[in-house]
């Protein structure tokens, strides 16, 4: 009997795999065949570290309910890469469509850490021409909210958002107008893996979203620096689950109650997910709306965050598209972070600006050949200093160090109150680490580094010196050289280089010049001296009041005779103009 069944499982397993072949082919076919509405709203569900750790990508762990809907009303993602291990950086490729090396984003804390590391704070600067995509999408009709997490590394112009705030909403904008929104879910942060634990009270927010009127208990906000202690949240799973502990952690108490408030924040997170999408459902928009949940990168605990290895770049993204066209199917393509832009672009029809460095995997200015490469980079993270890069095909990874003779370990504040972290150093001290967890704490490392990451998943046996694979390091060897120069990247450069560089040899950061302005006619124009700076500008309505929101100044504008506006310039990286208060009556400009 056990002979009969052995047999009938490999029979559906091979005929699982001629189906899941074929229904790949399938979904390559109709990838170009999506019917999407001419303006689709566009929803991004963003959470923070996060790994494969959910059902749809095969960690059975802990239900996530609202996850496995979508996906299984969606397409699954599960090569989808963060161009860094952390999210400052990551967050600039996406907004931007540039990667964080080639403008000054890669140093995670540009403009903190000042007294540790002896640098002036600093804001990445990308070429005049670049413009936040929101911005792109506001340009088109769309109307951009995000809540509430930014995280640029660099202050976002008031022309980049229609609202970025706690309260920021799809519900917010004029009837039937387009939207792009961004919810942002914080609570699966390497935070929550603090003692004491507990949710941030921020947390609460998605329950209210759009609710203006709802009344935060204190100062009128949610506040993130205090906590709902663990003795009152929901707890999703019992703390004896077992748990598959990643090699590269020791199987302990304390590591385990990590394990566990990983996945208890997880399932928190899809509970938020749920009570957005109900929104978006109760307000009938759901079949008009592309939904994209991610990561903002990989996953929360040591030698996952990061670090560019896949645990700490590889993260899920599961897109809904509407009427759940492909529904319940997988796609297999390697996706970047700086794909996201174009990406955006080109499913409003708008063709993606020539200076984004990804390409559209999306709409109708998909790239034409799949991506065969991503590429990833980590530098300093916080007080401490390195310089690594990546690349990768869909089987090998390739990373160069470019200081070997440090450690992959290095002692960082922040990652060290995770408990999972502390036990790490507490037995590498009593020398109780087995050979796969003192690889991290090695004292140096080598210059090249070569991983199949389909045989060997956690990048621990390095074939870089195997000749069997001479011409796979070869190939990607040559990939990464011609990739550098390509976007600007010079890994050796101090960041005291990059800092005069970005600011053009000046010694503090540049200001966007004052904008100026001319009336005739009743026509006002506005100029700004600064290359590459956005123009926002309000004009205060009939009640007295001005607009939260700030138009964008693209043409000039028709205005009355004792009209007043507020006008105000900023080139991303520069610091912003003065805000100029205008009465067209008098033209007097008041600062």
């Amino acid at each position: 009997m056990r002979i009969l069944t052995l047999a009938f499982l490999i029979c559906i397993c091979l005929f699982g795999c001629q189906n899941k072949k074929a229904n790949s082919e399938s979904n390559k076919q109709e990838s170009d065949n999506l019917s999407l509405p001419k303006r689709p709203n566009i929803l991004w569900l963003v959470t923070e570290d996060m790994g494969a750790y959910i059902p749809p990508f095969g960690d059975l762990t802990v239900e996530t309910p609202n996850l496995t809907r979508l996906a299984n009303e969606g397409v699954v993602y599960p090569n989808l890469y963060s161009t860094s291990g952390v999210c400052a950086p990551s967050r600039a490729a996406i907004a931007t469509g540039m990667y964080p090396s080639s403008i000054g984003a890669n140093h995670m804390r540009t403009n903190s850490n000042t007294k540790a590391t002896g640098l002036p704070a600093y804001e990445a600067v990308p070429p005049p021409s670049v413009k936040m995509v929101s911005e792109l999408l506001r340009m088109n009709g769309y109307y951009c909210s995000n809540n509430y997490k930014e995280d640029y590394q660099f202050k976002a112009p008031v022309t980049a958002w229609d609202e970025s705030s706690y309260f920021a909403h799809w519900r917010n904008r004029a009837e039937n107008q387009p939207f792009f929104s961004v919810i942002n879910f914080t609570e699966t942060h390497e935070s929550g893996l603090f003692e004491p634990y507990g949710y941030r009270n921020v947390e609460t927010r998605h329950y209210h979203e759009g609710d203006t009127t709802y009344v935060w208990k204190q100062n009128g906000l949610p506040d993130s620096k205090n906590r709902i202690p663990e003795s009152e949240i929901t707890k999703h799973l019992p703390k004896d689950t077992k748990f598959n502990i990643p090699p590269y952690l020791p199987d302990t108490p304390k590591v385990r109650n990590d394990m566990w408030k990983l996945y208890n924040n997880i399932a928190e997170m899809d509970k938020q997910v749920g009570a957005v999408l109900k929104q978006l459902e109760d307000d009938g928009l759901l079949d008009n709306t592309i939904v994209f949940f991610y990561g903002d990168h990989g996953g929360p605990l040591p030698r996952e965050k990061r670090l560019i290895y896949d645990s700490g770049l590889n993260t899920p993204m599961i897109i809904r598209f509407p009427k759940k066209q492909k529904a319940n199917t997988k796609d297999n393509q390697l996706i970047s972070f700086i794909d996201f832009a174009p990406t955006l672009l080109s499913l409003i029809d708008v063709e993606p600006p020539k200076y984004m460095q990804g390409q559209a995997f999306l709409g109708n200015y998909k790239a034409k050949k799949a991506r065969k490469y991503i590429h990833a980079a980590a530098d300093r993270f916080d007080e401490v200093t390195d310089v690594i890069r990546a690349v990768r095909d869909n089987q090998f990874k390739y990373i160069r160090n470019y200081r070997p003779e440090q450690g992959y370990y290095l002692p960082l504040a922040y990652r060290e109150k995770i408990p999972s972290m502390q036990e790490l150093l507490r037995l590498k001290t009593e020398g109780k680490l087995n050979d796969v967890q003192k690889q991290w704490f090695r004292e140096n490392k080598p210059e090249e580094e070569l991983f199949d990451c389909i045989a060997d998943p956690f990048e621990l046996n390095n074939l870089a010196a195997n000749p069997e694979y001479k011409e796979k390091l070869q190939e990607l060897r040559n990939e990464m050289d011609n990739w550098l120069p390509s976007i600007g990247d010079y890994p050796n450069l101090p960041e005291i280089e990059l800092i005069d560089k970005l600011w053009n040899g000046q010694e503090k950061q540049p200001v966007t010049i004052n904008p100026t302005v001319k009336l005739s006619n009743n026509i006002l124009t506005i100029n700004c001296g600064t290359e590459g700076s956005s123009i926002g500008y309000k004009i205060k309505n009939k009640k007295g009041g001005f607009s939260k929101s700030w138009s964008i100044y693209t043409e000039p504008i028709r205005v009355k005779i004792g009209d007043e506006l507020l006008v105000k310039a900023h080139r991303i990286g520069f610091k912003a103009s003065k805000e100029l208060y205008i009465n067209t009556s008098k033209l007097n400009i008041k600062m």
